[in-house]
């Protein structure tokens, strides 16, 4: 009797002390007015806000297409950061910056840098191509052509631009671009020249580029079809064979390759050319992931962020592509196949 007894009142004790932490928890949480998980929590104000990274050239239709959402959704929060896409992953990777939505220039990049650790999947939504942009003031910015342009950026005095291939798609585009045109016209050198003449103007993504050419320091610089139209910049058209747009081309663009920094220090990956697809995800660790499913549902919807995006020059993929089906959100796998 005693032992049953001696354990009854272990149990009882036993129970005491987890009801007494339980309140004192509870009573933690009230006083301070917060908890880990604000979804959880119901936290209006950290629910309703969301911190989107994203490419520099998704700067002028991210824009609008929050305008948009905010008219349905005003009570919502939505703090964005620009940067080249590669970096804007390294920010998630390397300096565990916290993110709801990341939103690249091209999905390989959360496949390469993010996928499977701090991604589960990534969505295709929309394509671009490269141009070559200029100005009023641009030395023989009233002779440029498609079909003399590699003749053009070789003059003496020419001043060109583009964004850096370690931290922005564009970059990296760029390379791809004029390897091809190497061989699209076949003459031998021609990328390296260029890459060399434009190496003193290098930026880390390609809307940095826009100043320096918009106040006349740069004649021509390499950028997306869609940003050089949302600023108004006139720019000359290239070839299907080495403007990264065409989907049949693919084979053609697979022959040119960039070789990159990869996950880890020491670690390196190829990137071959291949047809421009833009892509997103959801990191782990958002601490609205319901909040960025709203979003992105607004976002990929064909009558609303995708109608803005291709008002603004930028054409959605019909049907988008996706990586790692299973992980998508349910919500969004209603956009996949139309």
């Amino acid at each position: 009797m005693n032992g049953w007894f001696l354990n009854i009142m272990m149990i009882r004790r036993t129970g005491l002390v987890k009801r007494s932490l339980q309140m004192m928890i509870l009573l933690a949480s009230i006083l301070s007015g917060c908890s880990p998980n604000p979804e959880k929590s119901g936290d209006h104000k950290e629910r309703n806000r969301l911190v989107i990274f994203h490419a520099g050239s998704m700067s002028v239709p991210l824009k609008a297409i929050i305008a948009g959402y905010k008219a349905e959704n005003p009570d919502v929060t939505i703090l964005t950061e620009a940067a080249g896409s590669r970096e804007a992953a390294r920010k998630i990777s390397e300096l565990k910056k916290p993110c709801d939505i990341l939103i690249s220039a091209d999905y390989r990049v959360i496949n390469d840098l993010l996928v499977p650790e701090y991604a589960a999947w990534s969505i295709g939504f929309a394509s671009n191509e490269m141009v070559i942009a200029f100005n009023h003031r641009s030395e023989y910015g009233q002779e440029i052509s498609s079909h003399n342009w590699h003749d053009v950026l070789m003059r003496d005095g020419i001043r060109l631009g583009r964004s850096e291939p370690e931290s922005d798609p564009c970059g990296y585009r760029t390379v791809i671009t004029l390897r091809l045109a190497d061989m699209h016209y076949g003459l031998a050198g021609l990328s390296d020249q260029l890459l060399d003449r434009s190496a003193r103007y290098i930026r880390p993504k390609e809307t940095d580029l826009l100043a320096l050419l918009e106040t006349g320091h740069l004649d021509y610089i390499f950028i997306y079809r869609s940003v050089a139209g949302q600023h108004k910049l006139p720019y000359v058209l290239l070839p299907d064979e080495i403007n990264l747009k065409n989907a049949a081309m693919a084979p053609v663009y697979r022959e040119a390759v960039v070789r990159l920094r990869g996950k880890t220090p020491g670690d390196t990956i190829i990137v071959r050319g291949e047809p421009m697809v833009y892509g997103l995800t959801i990191p782990y660790g958002t601490m609205n992931p319901g909040s960025a499913e709203k979003f992105l549902e607004f976002f990929l919807h064909p009558d609303k962020g995708m109608r803005i995006l291709e008002e603004l020059g930028q054409p959605p993929l019909s049907p988008m592509i996706f990586t790692y089906e299973a992980e998508i959100p349910v919500s969004l796998k209603q956009f996949l196949f139309p």
